[in-house]
């Protein structure tokens, strides 16, 4: 397929980090691991890999700002870009040896993500999307799951750690969620779940408490595969509130409606 410049960017960023995180998986017992808080670690690698995807971006677009998972915020001399990365989303299925990890990469314009792209080195599946260009992955074209009704929905969520203050409510949705679908699914890492909502792989995921680079890229691929993406208010403010609801439009009213009951109970 023919990409865009600014997706080959992107793209050229997170498959240069990525040759160094595929290096390093399988030998997490070799890296150097310091605690970042309860059940979140971070690695080398992780900073490693952050430093690669925001030289490559600097390199091609150097007046453009840059929000990162571990430097932070870095204001660019154009305002009215922004870059916003995740090294490495899924750090613990990383230590872990588990083959469920991402690179991801959106561009922001004037408070709007425009690009977005989720890369999979451990499989080499790479999802794109670009504003009112569609979602893909490598070169096929992605549509979310066209189920209407809950009981024939696949979820994925989040199960949070203990000492997080949203652990009960969480447990609430979960119990409410499980009894309205055919089953749900944790896999450890936002970006991912967001791409495979996209794909059709899932019908829907929920969480909370996400971080602006947890899902900036996601928030794009399903929207260019046809999707809905709210908070759990159901308002455009997925950045700012750190909860997030994807799926198609059925599915999303649905399970939104669970939610706000759970959240109520």
């Amino acid at each position: 397929m023919l990409r865009s410049a600014l997706l080959n960017v992107m793209i050229k960023a997170a498959q240069k980090a990525g040759r160094m995180l595929k290096r390093d998986f399988g030998e997490v017992e070799r890296l150097q691991v310091s605690v970042k808080g309860p059940a979140n670690f971070v690695t080398a690698a992780d900073h490693r890999a952050e430093e690669i995807v925001r030289e490559e971006l600097e390199r091609a677009r150097p007046g453009y700002g840059f929000l990162g998972e571990e430097g932070g915020a870095r204001e660019g001399s154009d305002k009215t870009h922004r870059w916003i990365v995740d090294p490495l989303d899924g750090t613990l299925n990383f230590l872990h040896s588990i083959p469920h990890f991402a690179i991801s990469i959106a561009l922001e314009r004037e408070g709007t993500i425009i690009a977005g792209i989720v890369y999979n080195p451990a499989n080499d599946e790479l999802f794109t999307a670009e504003r009112g260009k569609g979602a893909f992955l490598n070169d096929q074209r992605l549509r979310v799951a066209s189920r209407k009704r809950l009981a024939d929905a696949v979820v994925a969520c989040a199960l949070p750690h203990p000492s997080r203050g949203d652990a009960e409510l969480t447990r609430n949705e979960h119990n409410a969620v499980q009894e309205k679908i055919a089953g749900l699914r944790r896999f450890g890492a936002a970006s991912l779940d967001l791409a495979w909502v996209a794909a059709g792989r899932v019908d829907a995921y929920w969480e909370r408490g996400l971080s602006p680079w947890d899902m900036a890229a996601g928030i794009a691929l399903v929207r260019e595969a046809g999707g809905y993406v709210t908070d759990l208010d159901d308002r455009d403010a997925m950045l700012a509130t750190g909860g997030i609801l994807a799926g198609n439009e059925a599915i999303h009213r649905d399970l939104l409606r669970v939610l706000k009951e759970a959240a109520k109970a």
